[in-house]
């Protein structure tokens, strides 16, 4: 039973990490219809201002902002520069802008930080195990992580479902061909999404630093498990983003844990089912 509940916390705090990452990439496909590959290598400078602004400063508490604030600006000056001139190109284009991408944030990465793994230390206040039932300890920091994700969660919600710029994406996300009616200038919609979006997947990376190691590449599993949690979800809707990234991460790692030999097999299988049962998402409209 204790080693089922730490896998379970483990699934939560993993799937909740998930939902930061497939929530920007589900809108950003849903408001604007960009299939943006380079998501996953977001996570990854997300993951290496942390280890860069740690090992200046020390302090995990300085790279998370960090890393949102970076992210929003980077977010918006992509969009600008070069995502606005794809939003009527073929997916394929998309495609290959965003390969690019990869590519060039690749390089990048080697010229300034180089190709070694690296560790982030986690906070000194936080790198203590929390006593739970049964005599069972779990770590505070990934505890911390699954509040934060938590948070920013409930914030998305409350944006999205209470206040106006919230009901701007939603139309834009359901019906897009509605933003122009509406009177609303869809120019800044798309920079807005696309901003969050890329602040969302920097800032997972930034909290999945001290969890593991920071190195080339690391945003690829990333990625590729986050496109499962969207067709799980449903395109465009960032509730089916949290039910999808909770249900994948649970699943994932207890096949892990307890069927290693169908670790990766459990995964797409739910995805495939989904495809086949309901192409539109668990939890999107049908």
């Amino acid at each position: 039973m204790t080693g089922l509940l730490a896998q379970a916390l483990n699934g939560v705090q993993y799937g909740l990490l998930l939902f930061l990452i497939s929530s920007g990439l589900t809108l950003i496909f849903g408001v604007m219809g960009v299939i943006n590959l380079a998501h996953g290598s977001l996570f990854m400078v997300g993951a290496y201002i942390a280890y860069a602004v740690v090992t200046a400063t020390g302090s995990l508490w300085v790279a998370l902002p960090c890393a949102v604030v970076g992210g929003i600006v980077v977010g918006a000056a992509l969009e600008r520069v070069l995502f606005r001139r794809f939003y009527k190109r073929d997916h394929l284009d998309q495609v290959l802008l965003t390969f690019a991408l990869i590519l060039l944030f690749e390089e990048a990465r080697s010229m300034l930080l180089g190709n070694d793994f690296h560790s982030v230390a986690t906070p000194a206040a936080l790198a203590v195990s929390v006593p739970m039932l049964g005599g069972f300890s779990y770590s505070a920091y990934r505890l911390a992580v699954l509040v934060a994700c938590l948070l920013v969660a409930a914030a998305m919600f409350l944006v999205i479902e209470r206040t106006r710029v919230g009901s701007a994406i939603r139309a834009a996300a359901e019906k897009p061909e509605m933003v122009d009616l509406l009177g609303l200038d869809a120019s800044r919609i798309h920079m807005l999404v696309f901003a969050v979006g890329t602040a969302l997947a920097m800032l997972a990376g930034a909290l999945a630093a001290p969890l593991q190691s920071v190195y080339p590449n690391m945003g690829d599993g990333f990625l590729i498990i986050s496109f499962v949690v969207v067709v799980v979800g449903g395109v465009g809707s960032v509730a089916g983003a949290f039910w999808g990234a909770l249900l994948i991460g649970l699943v994932d790692t207890m096949a892990k844990a307890y069927l290693p030999f169908a670790s990766g097999l459990a995964v797409y299988a739910i995805m495939a089912a989904v495809l086949l049962w309901r192409p539109t998402g668990l939890f999107a409209r049908a």
